[in-house]
């Protein structure tokens, strides 16, 4: 049998295994690194897909926001013409006379 073999680290047969061992193993872990990496990618894809959204989503409420600044501004300007003419139609009340009488106008 194998009685006169000695077994020792530099051994071919040991070697070779440890080779095959690593071969495996360097493949698993050359495997993981690309699905890794790949993951990575997936998971870089999903948040410039998720910040592209995002940014979209935004640039609309930033533009329906100038909008309804615009129509603010247009309401206040019609609000103080309004206002304008009843001090010109009564010119004896003050300011909040005038509010009071169009809050009571109105119900």
């Amino acid at each position: 049998m194998c009685n006169n073999m000695t077994w020792s680290p530099s051994h071919p047969i040991l070697v070779s295994s440890k080779r095959r061992h690593r071969s495996k193993q360097s493949k698993v872990q050359i495997y993981r690194l690309s699905r890794k990496r790949c993951e990575e990618e997936d998971v870089k894809k999903d948040m410039e897909l998720m910040n592209l959204k995002l940014y979209l989503e935004n640039r609309s409420i930033i533009e329906e926001n100038e909008k309804l600044r615009e129509r603010a501004n247009l309401l206040h300007q019609e609000n103080l013409a309004l206002m304008s003419e009843l001090q010109n139609k009564f010119p004896h009340l003050d300011r909040f006379s005038t509010t009071l009488l169009v809050l009571l106008q109105n119900h």
